[in-house]
């Protein structure tokens, strides 16, 4: 996948409205998808339900509706699972970057889709071809590039490649499905 390294520095803060802080204006379009610029922290719990310990980004940038998006993740030395991968040798878990591509890819679902999505979750179906280059590290910042490959109805399928300081460190291909909550349908 080609995605440009996101800069999140200088962008713009989120309202305080349910709408997306936008560094482009609402005409901006690129091949079909509407260019929205920057989700913050604030917009990205309103779109999907990770909290924390388990909400694994800090930023949505460069996202364009129903194609593409970047999340930022900044690694920090006390993120919880550091106690114990590894003590003493601190490398973020495989699993959590591919977390981190699943849950850019789910804000991106949700927001192309609109109020429509809202209250909905989108569940992982499948990873393949997951490959890790090298450790993440605290002190690292994560831009994970996800772009949609194809949707069919509730179906979508991602690529993503995770850089730091933009070099691959991770990659991968998966499914998800949007639906109603467990409790709800």
């Amino acid at each position: 996948m080609n995605g440009n390294t996101a800069d999140a520095d200088g962008a713009a803060p989120a309202s305080a409205t349910d709408q997306p802080t936008t560094g482009s204006p609402p005409d901006a379009a690129s091949a079909g998808g509407h260019a929205l610029g920057t989700l913050d922290i604030a917009g990205i719990m309103r779109a999907i339900p990770h909290r924390y310990p388990f909400l694994l980004i800090d930023r949505v940038v460069d996202m364009v509706l129903n194609e593409s998006a970047t999340g930022i993740k900044n690694v920090s030395v006390d993120e919880h699972f550091f106690q114990g991968h590894f003590p003493g040798h601190p490398v973020m878990p495989g699993v959590l970057i591919i977390e981190s591509m699943a849950q850019t890819a789910a804000v991106l679902v949700v927001e192309s889709l609109g109020p429509e999505a809202r209250g909905r979750v989108v569940y992982f179906m499948s990873v393949e071809a997951a490959k890790f280059r090298r450790p993440v590290v605290p002190g690292d910042q994560l831009h994970i590039h996800i772009k949609k490959d194809r949707r069919r109805g509730n179906v979508w399928k991602f690529s993503a490649v995770a850089r730091v300081d933009g070099i691959s460190v991770a990659e991968a291909t998966y499914a998800a499905m949007i639906m109603d909550r467990a409790a709800d349908r």
